[in-house]
């Protein structure tokens, strides 16, 4: 009898856990998948082809998140939703990635280095590619962790959960050569200045583009697997376990809100 009570009271978060492998369609998956082995085989390329080969997997693993998110968003909004969103996104991060790198408003003085191309005055064509691939993650998780709260708060959240994910990013990239610091801060040599910035940027994109709060199950995955990509990926293949540990936490607190608040209403 308790084993059974134990069931029925674990049901619910298991059927929360797989929630949408049934209904997910084969393009989906297709580049889910895709984007999935892209970066599992980063480590394997540096290994076989030395560290050019990091970049080229890096770009490629940016090129099929962003179209694995495209192709999520199609499933959820309708297509012109989905054009006018993927346009909004990729204008203002070129905008405000050019004001930055040349004014250091929002995010402190910083410029980007040769080593990713194209680029259009100074600001590689790809780094709007990277906000559209994380952005409507950042969105889902919110739309769990504020489900029922008011719209600001949507916002506020939004903004937090895509700003967490930078406790990652730019350690690592700063390491890569993709761009420096002209004043170093004190999160491993990144400005805390920045961190407000990409807040302030993705919470003044979110109230532009209002976005639907569509809680989607796969943005939600997304937004997990980045976390945990990560998280292994700097510890252990890239020797910056302190940004790794932090980002660990930092980004992991809102997969938890987000996976926890899901169980909630699952139940």
């Amino acid at each position: 009898m308790l084993d059974a009570k134990r069931k029925l009271v674990a049901k619910p978060e298991f059927v929360y856990l797989l929630r949408g492998l049934k209904d997910i369609d084969r393009l989906t998956g297709f580049f889910l998948i895709l984007w999935l082995l892209s970066m599992i085989s980063i480590p394997i390329q540096r290994w076989a082809w030395g560290e050019e080969a990091v970049l080229r997997g890096t770009v490629i693993g940016v090129l099929l998140q962003a179209t694995t998110v495209i192709v999520v968003l199609t499933r959820i909004w309708p297509v012109h939703r989905v054009l006018t969103t993927a346009i909004g996104i990729a204008v203002f991060a070129w905008t405000i990635e050019w004001l930055g790198s040349s004014t250091g408003v929002p995010f402190g003085f910083y410029h980007y280095t040769e080593r990713l191309k194209p680029q259009l005055l100074g600001v590689p064509l790809l780094i709007p590619l990277a906000w559209l691939m994380m952005i409507p993650p950042a969105w889902a998780v919110a739309a769990r962790i504020a489900l029922g709260a008011p719209r600001w708060w949507f916002v506020v959240v939004s903004a937090a959960a895509f700003a967490a994910w930078d406790f990652f990013l730019d350690p690592q990239m700063v390491r890569w050569g993709l761009w420096a610091w002209d004043q170093p801060g004190g999160y491993f040599g990144i400005p805390w200045a920045n961190f407000l910035g990409w807040f302030i940027a993705v919470a003044a994109l979110t109230l532009i583009l209002r976005p639907e709060r569509t809680p989607s199950m796969w943005l939600v995955w997304v937004y997990t697997l980045t976390w945990g990509l990560e998280s292994i990926a700097l510890i252990l293949f890239w020797g910056l376990p302190g940004p790794g540990i932090a980002g660990f936490f930092v980004m992991g607190a809102f997969v938890a809100l987000a996976w926890r608040r899901g169980r909630r209403t699952c139940s």
